[in-house]
């Protein structure tokens, strides 16, 4: 009999400091990790509406 996973909980936790094990590089300046920062939450916001528009057609 197959199991059936109704719910998957994901956390991540992001450092914006950086350090040795990160394979990003780090912006220079604090103006430009803020718009980068809007940047990727306007992202994360989109894809996450357009997640639940789609729960929501079917």
């Amino acid at each position: 009999m197959p199991v059936e996973i109704k719910e998957l909980h994901i956390k991540v936790t992001v450092n914006a400091t950086g350090g040795a094990s990160t394979n990003q590089p780090t912006s220079g300046s604090g103006k430009n990790s803020d718009v980068d920062r809007q940047h990727i939450i306007a992202e994360c916001v989109e894809q996450v509406l357009e997640v639940l528009q789609n729960k929501l057609e079917r």
